[in-house]
């Protein structure tokens, strides 16, 4: 069975930070076109507050729930608008159930992931089609399940991530029940939900770093 450890974490946080970067600009142009126009800009600033954190991570003998709360702490603490409390709650309270562990079990990850869903679903009270992050995290929990989280990890992490790629597509024809968008009406038809292309770009680096084991 595949066994994660600390490096497998640490490493997919830097890889994160990275990603925040390079789609900085693409975020906050979703964003502006039904939202502030910040969320690219907000993810950046909390995943370089991580940045700052992973050589002191790296060199700890923090569990991997120490590492989860940290990078939740930065997001939580740096990151403006919704998503900073959200993606927040989605590191802290994915990280509750497996302290003191220095390694997980494939299926314990996922079982992090949904954790951590479970608690965006809990703080933002939305739910599937009200053109949330949850488009993508739900419907691709779904399928991530259904799989044979043993025998075929990557196999099941890859239709995980690709099932909340669509979910984000899925978004485009939604009219917005959560959030700033939520006052645009009709007018947010047509456009993708910022959170929804964020959230499954960052578990595709997930499934990247899994890759690589």
């Amino acid at each position: 069975m595949l066994v994660l450890d600390r490096t497998f974490f640490i490493n997919s946080f830097e890889k994160m930070a990275e990603l925040a970067e390079v789609q900085r600009n693409h975020w906050s142009k979703l964003d502006s076109d039904i939202g502030d126009g910040d969320h690219g800009i907000n993810m950046t600033i909390g995943f370089r507050d991580v940045t700052k954190k992973l050589d002191a991570m790296r060199e700890s003998d923090e569990d991997i729930s120490e590492l989860l709360r940290s990078v939740g702490m930065s997001l939580m603490s740096k990151v403006g608008g919704a998503s900073g409390p959200l993606y927040g709650s989605f590191f802290m309270r994915a990280a509750n159930d497996y302290k003191g562990q220095m390694e997980v079990t494939f299926p314990e990850f996922c079982q992090i992931i949904k954790n951590g869903v479970d608690q965006i679903v809990k703080i933002g009270k939305a739910q599937h089609g009200d053109k949330t992050m949850l488009d993508a995290f739900l419907p691709g929990l779904e399928v991530l399940f259904d799989q044979d989280l043993e025998n075929e990890p990557i196999k099941a992490f890859e239709a995980f991530v690709a099932r909340m790629k669509q979910g984000s597509d899925e978004t485009i024809p939604l009219i917005a029940k959560k959030g700033r968008a939520m006052r645009l009406g009709e007018r947010a038809i047509g456009f993708r939900d910022p959170g929804s292309e964020s959230s499954w770009m960052l578990m595709n680096i997930y499934l990247e770093e899994l890759k690589k084991i």
